[in-house]
């Protein structure tokens, strides 16, 4: 696979580039400070890292949103990094919102992927419910390796303000944490939105996050074939392709809405 690690003098630049990022965001909206979901994985816990970094941690609220699905371990890990980073957080439970859905909705009940995302929207809206309130803003926690592949709910994980670490790879991520000093255990930690119960998303994706982010940098944002691709990092042309189509198949997420084009 491809090293995507950078030098440390790029890493300490990506850093304050990120953070340069965050304050100029609050700013422009006026706002008071920032908002993000903590899942207790290495995403949210790196933005959350870095805003407290940017802000200041008395301008940095954690929403911890466990649901049916969400373990202990990772709702664990969600507040020991609030407590850790010593910002305010609250706990709202989102089965009960779920549970009203599926009462207004009932056919929905056993369609695990519609009600999956239906949690990531819930997150959403508590998101937006407490940044509103306190006026601040959402900060995304989706990394560029997901957004490639449309590996986030539309209007759900993806509704946000700004995505921090939304130009880093998954392998980038992990060493901006570590640098960050997070954790051991939370950088290796096994990546899964909980959207389901035992979802984890490299086995959704069926391939890891090294070989995902290898494909598009040499591919997909790089120049390479997908002939070239395959030889380069000795992995099956079929995989390569399945990626491409995963790219386009998830554009309409990267993108805004459309609309007709005005008539002449």
């Amino acid at each position: 696979m491809i090293d995507l690690r950078f030098s440390e003098g790029e890493l300490e630049r990506r850093r304050e580039h990120i953070q340069t990022f965050v304050r100029e965001q609050v700013a422009a909206a006026r706002a008071d400070g920032a908002v993000l979901g903590l899942s207790g994985g290495i995403d949210s816990t790196t933005v959350a890292n870095l805003a407290v970094e940017a802000l200041g941690s008395e301008n940095v609220h954690g929403l911890v949103l466990p649901a049916r699905v969400s373990s202990d371990e990772n709702m664990s890990d969600a507040e020991r990094v609030a407590v850790d980073l010593e910002i305010t957080y609250d706990v709202i439970e989102v089965e009960p919102i779920i549970d009203a859905l599926l009462s207004a909705y009932p056919e929905a009940k056993g369609d695990h992927v519609a009600v999956g995302n239906a949690r990531a929207r819930v997150r959403s809206i508590l998101n937006y419910l407490v940044a509103n309130h306190e006026d601040r803003l959402v900060l995304g926690t989706g990394n560029r390796s997901e957004a490639a592949v449309g590996y986030f709910t539309k209007y759900g994980d993806g509704a946000v303000d700004c995505h921090p670490i939304g130009n880093l790879y998954k392998q980038q991520v992990r060493q901006v944490a570590s640098s960050l000093g997070v954790p051991e255990d939370l950088v290796e930690k096994t990546p899964t939105a909980e959207l389901w119960e035992d979802q984890t998303d490299e086995s959704e994706m069926g391939f890891g996050y090294d070989t995902l982010d290898s494909i598009l940098a040499t591919h997909i944002d790089g120049p390479l074939s997908a002939t070239a691709t395959s030889r380069l990092l000795s992995v099956e042309e079929e995989t390569i392709e399945e990626v491409r189509g995963m790219y386009e198949a998830s554009e309409h997420k990267r993108n805004a809405p459309p609309a007709p084009e005005p008539l002449e």
